[in-house]
């Protein structure tokens, strides 16, 4: 048993005492990452620079990556590109904002009444879905590495009530992805606009509404301000994952010590974001009410609409789009499957707990 323990013992020293020289000896890298996010959102934006903190620990030093927020290098909207075109070797963003280049795009950041936060972790890690990303983003020379999630968001800010669906037809809305393409169908003018840029259109008028992320963000943003009509839920993504593109020229170059450094600090964020937003929201979304904004729910027969065009959306992608169509049809045996599970099991505690009485203070 001592000679077992002795040589474990031994063969950890030795691989340790190869892995400190091999990463000694590995030439530094020095990279840049452009995100989507305002400096002020120290979620989103301070998990981007977490990540690069991460990275430089784990290779002790030697692959370094300085973090830029919107409009520092390129506007938020621009991170695609310019990871693409190598101005930068990578960015952290949503990539529903950018599903126009291609529609399949869209199942990365995540789809209208699609996976929550746990599915869609599940799908990109275990169910086959971030190696079909992987060849939907090649084709632009890029590698994409989730690296978040914000969990399902909140409907939004809105200037007047959403009673009827005629209360959507010719509304003015800041959505971007394919929920302005579905909401489009009702009437609805999208409109998408970086973050940073948001609260001047709703003030100016320019929009009638905006949605963001949730109470925390939204709370730092000034939302409530100018819209007091606080909607939910955000059910044009069931949770928007966050992904950073890095330049595929780049990412071959790298060492793989680094490749995996990267990821680790990207799984890791994955994690952490959601920690942080489920922990801060609860008391945020108080201090909003308790200024004066007013919570709604979005009316059964809007979203039975907005289901129906969800589903004529999508089929429609397919019927275009080989490409859609292969990511689609993975998706949606996934989502099938997942869901027959979390109804029994999550959903059905989930409901009694919450609807019980008495055993914690509310």
């Amino acid at each position: 048993m001592k000679r077992r323990h002795f040589l474990a013992g031994t063969a950890g020293a030795a691989a340790a005492a190869v892995a400190a020289p091999a990463l000694a000896q590995t030439p530094s890298v020095r990279w840049r990452m452009v995100t989507s996010w305002p400096k002020s959102l120290d979620t989103i934006h301070g998990s981007a620079l977490a990540m690069a903190e991460r990275i430089g620990q784990i290779t002790e030093g030697k692959f370094q990556i300085q973090v830029f927020a919107a409009g520092e290098i390129v506007p938020a909207l621009g991170v695609f590109d310019a990871t693409a075109n190598s101005t930068v070797e990578c960015s952290h963003t949503l990539s529903s904002y950018f599903f126009g280049r291609n529609p399949a795009i869209g199942f990365d950041g995540g789809m209208p009444f699609g996976l929550n936060t746990r599915q869609q972790q599940a799908w990109m890690v275990a169910g086959g879905g971030k190696e079909l990303m992987r060849d939907v983003f090649a084709k632009f020379g890029l590698v994409n590495v989730p690296c978040g999630n914000v969990g399902v968001q909140m409907g939004g800010w809105f200037r007047k009530e959403i009673n009827t669906l005629e209360d959507l037809k010719g509304l003015k809305f800041r959505i971007g992805g394919v929920g302005g393409t579905v909401l489009s169908k009702l009437g609805v003018v999208p409109q998408q606009i970086a973050a940073g840029d948001i609260y001047t259109a709703l003030e100016r008028g320019t929009i009638d509404a905006a949605e963001w992320i949730g109470p925390y963000d939204d709370e730092k943003l000034g939302f409530a301000k100018v819209a007091r009509f606080y909607y939910t839920p955000g059910f044009w993504e069931g949770s928007a994952q966050i992904t950073s593109f890095v330049n595929q020229a780049k990412w071959a170059e790298l060492p793989p010590a680094f490749k995996a450094a990267f990821e680790a600090a990207a799984s890791e964020q994955c994690v952490q974001m959601m920690a942080n937003y489920d922990a801060k929201n609860p008391d945020a979304l108080r201090r909003l009410v308790a200024a004066g904004a007013q919570l709604r729910a979005f009316p059964k027969p809007v979203l039975d609409a907005c289901l129906r065009a969800t589903v004529e959306t999508l089929d429609d992608f397919a019927a275009k789009s080989p490409e859609f169509k292969t990511v689609y049809d993975s998706w949606k045996k996934f989502t099938d499957d997942s869901n027959l599970w979390f109804r029994i099991a999550e959903n059905t505690l989930d409901q009694f707990r919450f609807a019980a009485p008495g055993w914690v203070k509310s």
